[in-house]
């Protein structure tokens, strides 16, 4: 959404692009926009069914009504800042596993938008992918997304489109689903890292960069918690207490790790993992980790979550142990229930190869592409490309505004069997790559001993060689990314095809 306070110039994609001899200005708003969507679908358009609610299934309802709205994230007396946001407030969603989530989507910006439910195996047409599996949703326009959850832990949701500005100026949510402890936590902690593109006066600050996006990434130096600056959250005394960790900043790394109390990982991208002592865990954009630990006995001591991946450790939230002791027995981490996702069968899998390499070569796609079964793909608009390319999965990078059609599919893979994907970096630079409509287990690098885990994102270092396994049992067209948005938005996305 363009128009904040201190943003910088018109967003790239927002330049005067001809597309197929239709003039989009900067300005063509909702009509145009509309219109644009409209004659861009073509005449083969299609996309997958709803999944439809069992009349005795448990519904949560939610309604996310995307708004611009003010948060007070600078120091006072600086002003609060224009912000995007799901509600009024932080958007959490708690569910216990096995309720179906009804969740309208009412945008009220000034420009398309979608929801995107993170890490959740979703059936295809849930997964809020404009122009692959629904289509975007105009201002004053509104969808609903109907999904069951199959697995516990902690997840997050945002937009799929323009996701630079709109994650950039805040659009993220949260998902809960609850069911998978074995012993009751005294306290479950929401974590949510971002670091805001603001200055001391709150005004932003270049969302973008060609120097960010083509090397790490263009980063803001206003980190917070929660949208607060090193927040301080009182919790029991000497309770157990659960921190659920969501690093949904658009290019930072976080080292996570804990002083003045040890603790452990017990889930990964919400998925379970045997109790890890912690000393320090990499997340990169997109990547979640609970941690359980005990909390110290005396009143007022406090715990920190800590980033290590800075020159100096930087403290990015307090706890502090609050009220009289809880009497509990001596601490033993416990592992949560294990996981319900597909076990790779690693004997005989296939194995496919996904090069991480850059690019200044925009996609060289036809203007219309028909594939082998007769279906045209779908366009996308120029809300949704770059003119600019640094990036390549396979040699291939998205297609540039030149070129508004979606590509085909860097691999098809045939439903049911387990793929071993070897991710191989052969950048200068980190990228945490997500695959949507599937959880992986990672089960080895080059750059030494993995601890096995499920995962929707993992981070591949320069010339780093990871491979992650899974089955392949949730049929449709899914996205494969870098989730540095910038990477992602200059090129560094794929399709993958289930089938």
């Amino acid at each position: 959404m363009s128009g904040f306070p201190g943003q910088g110039p018109i967003n790239r994609r927002r330049v005067i692009l001809s597309l197929g001899g239709v003039v989009l200005s900067a300005g063509f708003g909702y009509a145009g926009g509309n219109a644009f969507a409209q004659a861009g679908k073509g005449a083969g358009q299609s996309y997958p069914p709803a999944p439809a609610i069992p009349s005795d299934a448990k519904v949560h309802k939610a309604n996310l009504t995307a708004i611009r709205q003010s948060r007070q994230l600078a120091a006072p007396p600086a002003p609060p800042t224009d912000t995007l946001g799901y509600t009024e407030g932080p958007a959490i969603i708690r569910l216990q596993q096995g309720e179906w989530l009804e969740a309208t989507l009412a945008n009220r910006l000034q420009e398309h938008t979608t929801i995107h439910w993170h890490g959740i195996r979703v059936p295809n047409a849930m997964d809020g992918v404009p122009y692959l599996t629904q289509p975007p949703v105009m201002p004053g326009e509104s969808f609903t997304y109907r999904l069951q959850p199959p697995d516990t832990g902690t997840f997050f949701f945002h937009p799929h489109c323009n996701t630079v500005e709109q994650l950039g100026h805040g659009l993220a949510g949260i998902l809960i689903v609850e069911g998978d402890e074995v012993r009751p936590h005294d306290h479950d902690l929401v974590c949510v890292y971002r670091d805001w593109r603001i200055d001391v006066a709150g005004k932003y600050q270049l969302l973008t960069t060609d120097a960010g996006a083509s090397k790490a990434g263009t980063f803001g130096d206003h980190r917070t918690i929660n949208d607060e600056v090193q927040p301080v959250f009182k919790v029991p005394a000497g309770g157990d207490i659960r921190v659920r960790f969501l690093n949904v900043d658009m290019s930072r790394v976080v080292d996570l790790g804990v002083t003045g109390a040890d603790a452990w990982v017990i889930a990964t991208d919400g998925n379970p993992l045997p109790p890890q002592k912690l000393k320090s865990w990499r997340l990169g954009p997109a990547m979640r980790a609970d941690l359980t630990l005990r909390m110290p006995k005396m009143a007022g001591t406090r715990v920190q979550l800590v980033n290590y991946y800075s020159a100096q450790p930087i403290v990015m939230a307090e706890l502090e142990a609050d009220g009289a002791a809880l009497d509990r027995p001596d601490f033993v981490p416990a592992a949560l229930k294990p996981a319900r996702i597909p076990e790779p069968q690693i004997e005989n899998a296939e194995t496919f190869q996904l090069r991480l390499s850059a690019s200044s070569v925009p996609a060289d796609l036809p203007p219309d592409l028909v594939l082998p079964d007769g279906s045209t793909l779908r366009y996308a608009d120029a809300l949704c490309l770059t003119p600019k390319t640094f990036w390549a999965l396979n040699g291939q990078p998205w297609p540039s505004a030149s070129h508004e059609v979606l590509p085909p599919p860097l691999v098809t893979f045939q439903r049911g069997k387990t793929y071993i994907v070897e991710i191989i970096n052969q950048t200068p630079h980190i990228h945490p790559m997500h695959l949507h409509g599937h959880t992986f287990k990672v089960i080895g690098s080059s750059k030494g001993d993995v601890v096995p885990h499920w995962a929707d994102t993992t981070i591949v270092a320069p010339k780093e060689r990871v491979k992650v396994a899974f089955v392949a049992d949730n049929p449709g067209d899914w996205m494969i990314h870098c989730h540095i948005i910038e990477h992602q938005e200059t090129g560094m996305m794929g399709i993958y095809r289930v089938a």
